[in-house]
Formats: C-alpha cells, sequence, structure tokens
C-alpha cells in the first residue's frame, strides 16, 4: 500500500468534501478514491469519513488525521525542493583537498571568488602533500598533480603542469652543468618524494627515454621545499614549472638539460565513484577548468 497516495486521496476528498469531486480533480475513479481512503481507515483502525451517496466528510479524529497529513505532505515538499535546490544551486559544504604548494599558490584566491559567486555554499579546504584517500577521508574533491590518476576514483583533467629540471648559478658553477641525462647521476640531486617512479627521473629527448636513479640529498613531500633548497645551491630539482618560474624568470634558478622532459603531468579532480555529482561539485570543477588556463599553471 502506498500510504502517501492514500494521504492525497483522503485529504482531496476532504477539500472537496465528496468522493466523486475528489475523484475527478485526481483523474481516479470514484472507486478508486474510496479505497485509498478504506485502506487508511483498516490500517488506523479508525473512522476517518462520514460518508453518503453524495458528500464526505471528516469525522473529529478524522478531522485531526487531515490537519496532520497536511503538515506532512508540507515536509516532504519541503524536502523535495531543498532537494532540487541543490541540483540547481551549489549549498551545503564542499570538502576539497589539495596540495600545500598548489593550494597557496592558487586556490585561495580561486576559492574566493568561487564562494562570492555561491553565497550558499560553505568551503572546507585541507591543504596537505600526504596521498590521501579521496573516499577514506571523506572528500568532495581531491587536487592532485599527477601523470596517472588512481583508478578507484573518477579523475577530470583540469590543467597541464609541465615540469622544468633546474639548479641555482652557484651549484652549477661548483659541479658543473649536466649535458645528458645520465650526467645526473654525478650530481646532488632534491627528489620528489611521491613521484611514481621513486627515486628514478625519466626524461624523453629526441635520442629516447632514459631512466636516472637520482643520487638526491634531499627527497620531500613538497615542492616549495625542494625550491628552496635548490635556491640554496643544494642540488638539482624536478619540479612544476608553476613552483619555479619566478626564480627561471629573475636568474635565481637555471633550467638545465632544457632538450629533455619528464612525462607530462596534469591538475586532476578527482571525486569518489557515484551515479550522480552534486551540482556544488559540477559547479566547481567547471570553475577550476575556467580559472586554470594553461599559462596560469606555467606562471
Amino acid at each position: 500500500m502506498d500510504k502517501l497516495t492514500n494521504m492525497k486521496a483522503f485529504i482531496k476528498v476532504v477539500e472537496r468534501g465528496s468522493l466523486s469531486e475528489a475523484a475527478r480533480e485526481l483523474r481516479l475513479s470514484r472507486s478508486a478514491v474510496s479505497k485509498y481512503v478504506i485502506d487508511l481507515e483498516v490500517e488506523l483502525g479508525v473512522q476517518l469519513l462520514n460518508r453518503n451517496t453524495q458528500n464526505a466528510a471528516p469525522t473529529e479524529v478524522g478531522h485531526r488525521y487531515y490537519e496532520r497529513c497536511i503538515a506532512i505532505l508540507a515536509e516532504i515538499d519541503d524536502a523535495e525542493r531543498s532537494l532540487s535546490q541543490f541540483q540547481v544551486e551549489a549549498r551545503g559544504v564542499l570538502r576539497v583537498n589539495a596540495p600545500m604548494s598548489f593550494g597557496t599558490r592558487f586556490l585561495g584566491r580561486m576559492i574566493a571568488q568561487f564562494m562570492a559567486r555561491n553565497p550558499s555554499l560553505q568551503v572546507e579546504l585541507i591543504l596537505s602533500d600526504q596521498q590521501l584517500d579521496t573516499l577514506q577521508e571523506g572528500f568532495d574533491v581531491t587536487i592532485r598533480l599527477t601523470d596517472t590518476p588512481p583508478a578507484n576514483v573518477v579523475a577530470r583533467q583540469i590543467a597541464p603542469a609541465p615540469r622544468v629540471i633546474c639548479a641555482s648559478p652557484d651549484y652549477l658553477e661548483k659541479a658543473g652543468t649536466p649535458k645528458r641525462p645520465k650526467d645526473l647521476r654525478t650530481h646532488q640531486c632534491l627528489n620528489y618524494g611521491y613521484l611514481a617512479t621513486g627515486s628514478q627521473w625519466k626524461l624523453t629527448g629526441k635520442d629516447g627515454d632514459h631512466w636516472i636513479p637520482v643520487e638526491w640529498n634531499l627527497c620531500s613531500n613538497n615542492g616549495e621545499i625542494l625550491r628552496d633548497a635548490a635556491l640554496d645551491g643544494r642540488g638539482i630539482a624536478l619540479l612544476p614549472n608553476f613552483i619555479v618560474q619566478t626564480c627561471l624568470h629573475d636568474g635565481s634558478l637555471k633550467e638545465v638539460l632544457a632538450d629533455y622532459r619528464a612525462p607530462e603531468m596534469s591538475v586532476y579532480a578527482m571525486f569518489p565513484p557515484a551515479r550522480y555529482m552534486p551540482f556544488k561539485l559540477r559547479a566547481f570543477t567547471e570553475f577550476l577548468v575556467s580559472s586554470l588556463s594553461a599559462s596560469a599553471t606555467a606562471e
């Protein structure tokens, strides 16, 4: 038995004062409407209506039940309207996880702009360089720079994130400038701790692919730490352009092995698998795509 259907039929009979009039408005037969009301009475164990061949009026208990039905159906309608708003408006709480360097460089300004466009939304931004599990940690979206997103998430490519090999002029003056990828074997290197290739750097040029097991003196999961160490002359770093571009422009870092490139990385937005993506996620993802152009990540 569909109790909500029965309740709607009962309400209509009370409002119209007639089974026939209620049936006409509901586009049902009189017998169908009568059955819905009888089903309610049987389930509740009370008489809800006084009936005759022409009219129907609520009993005392029927009138009380009618008032409760009105309130219940109003709550249901309100809940449905609230849910529909979530599909056309960014509402509620959006939990975002992103790498520290990328977050401080881009997301503070961007999220402020996004919130100005979506005043009904609360944003919880967690910056972490740990490889957190989107599902286990309960994030709505995780932003990562990678060449291969995990298989257990839905990933949307947002923007390219090219990398560059660089070192300070002081370091290069003392240790020499590598001319070929194999020369890196004799240099001190600054290694990012979450590379899929571990302590090997894959570099590709006109002469093919080179896999170089680097000798690192510092390994960190934060690119800004590695950049600062490179600025201090501690070694050669392989880092995203957006972290070192300013230093390359002012000459405090110099690109080396410019004819070779590490595997292409991109900024990805990653979501837990779901049948439906909430509007707040769709809106945030599209905002990231429009805001993070290739030039932005290569500044």
